[in-house]
């Protein structure tokens, strides 16, 4: 026997290349094999872990559990494999609002009748049901409020040499409704940007920014446009006399400095002459001040002017009688 089985070795005159062919061999008949028997159609019972999104009045868009769905399908062994074993995470279907019938305040149930339009969603595109075995699902959907909330935008912007923003970065919508249950509403009264980041701005700049995101609550938007205006500028200096103005004809309000140093920015190229600013202490002001020290504000600013910024910014006034 012994001598027989050398005998058959040393027909065979196989060496370490010889092997290794004859593996890769069986390994492609192997592969053939599993592709063609995959590809046939079997009749096997498949179960998908499932969560509803719907759009339900007056409560969340999806369902706060999920539910099993069982059903016998005919189906290719690929599909079988792919659900059965590879997809383990749980699929999410968008059912119609009308489907659903209501069984408490919060909890709406689908029959198997309804599932069999959505069968290919559920089972795969290939798969097709023979019958079910869950005849119920029944998902929550939490009772929803609702409110209107500004969004805030998030930014860091810096403008090149000479250049500065003409009024504030500015987003459409500025505000957006939010919705979800109601402790999770309380304490938000508004939403934020993604942070926008403009640096070394010389034109007008818009773009899109998605809004952050909060747990439980969903947005009436998911991104907002913004906005912001850039000019070049010029930065002067004046000397302006501070006068007072409202004052009763029986009295008289001296103003102290009477004089102060105003530092404007305005458009470039220059559009009208600046040296005829005028600003005031208003009489009512002095009224309803408490020290006797006011802000002087402008009473007339040349068209071009972007900002300005006294020097001092407070006043000393002394009232007397005449």
């Amino acid at each position: 026997m012994k001598r027989l089985f050398q005998l058959l070795i040393h027909s065979l005159k196989t060496n370490g290349r010889d092997w290794t062919v004859f593996a890769l061999s069986l390994l492609l008949a192997f592969s053939i094999w599993l592709i063609h028997n995959l590809s046939l159609e079997y009749s096997d019972f498949i179960r998908v872990q499932v969560r509803a999104e719907s759009n339900i009045a007056g409560h969340s868009a999806e369902s706060a559990n999920t539910c099993e769905v069982s059903a016998r399908c005919r189906t290719t062994g690929f599909n079988i494999l792919k659900t059965g074993v590879f997809e383990r995470n749980v699929r999410k279907i968008v059912f119609k609002a009308s489907d659903f019938r209501q069984k408490s305040a919060d909890m709406f149930y689908l029959t198997s009748a309804n599932l069999n339009e959505y069968a290919h969603e559920i089972f795969g595109e290939k798969a097709g049901v023979e019958y079910y075995l869950s005849d119920t699902l029944f998902f929550r959907f939490p009772v929803e409020a609702s409110k209107r909330v500004p969004v805030h935008p998030v930014r860091t912007i810096s403008f090149a040499p000479q250049y500065m923003g003409i009024g504030e970065l500015v987003v459409e919508p500025d505000s957006v409704t939010i919705s979800g249950e109601p402790y999770h509403l309380a304490n938000v009264d508004r939403v934020f940007t993604e942070t926008i980041k403009l640096n070394d701005l010389k034109t007008n700049t818009s773009g899109v920014v998605s809004l952050d995101k909060i747990r439980g609550i969903r947005l009436s938007e998911e991104t907002v446009h913004y906005h912001i205006d850039v000019t070049r500028f010029v930065e002067m200096r004046y000397n302006v006399e501070i006068s007072a103005k409202n004052v009763p004809p029986d009295k008289e309000m001296m103003i102290y400095p009477a004089h102060a140093e105003v530092v404007v920015r305005c458009v470039f190229p220059l559009v009208s002459d600046l040296s005829d600013m005028t600003f005031s202490v208003d009489y009512g002001d002095f009224v309803n001040s408490r020290s006797g020290k006011c802000i002087a504000r402008p009473d007339y600013l040349p068209e071009g002017i972007i900002e300005y910024e006294l020097k001092p910014e407070i006043f000393e006034c002394v009232l007397n009688e005449k």
